[in-house]
């Protein structure tokens, strides 16, 4: 299956000048994009997993599992 992703126009158009041109003083701001990027990509397959649990036992395993990727805190669960 193919899936698109998209990114910040911003965030492309330092990827096309680091590859393309060898412009590499944008480096560290691709690297920061991308893993953000990664990491919205994770905390929603994540949340969708939560969403489409067929029990409830793997519902709420899999809602700790996004709540602990989000970073909530313990007591601020229910």
């Amino acid at each position: 299956m193919q899936r698109n992703v998209q990114i910040p126009y911003s965030l492309f158009i330092n990827l096309i000048r680091f590859h393309l041109l060898d412009f590499y003083e944008d480096e560290k701001k691709i690297k920061t994009g991308l893993e953000q990027k990664l990491k919205a990509m994770s905390d929603r397959q994540l949340y969708s997993e939560y969403k489409t649990a067929k029990t409830e036992s793997e519902r709420e395993a899999a809602r700790q599992k996004y709540l602990d990727s989000r970073g909530v805190p313990e007591d601020y669960r229910w």
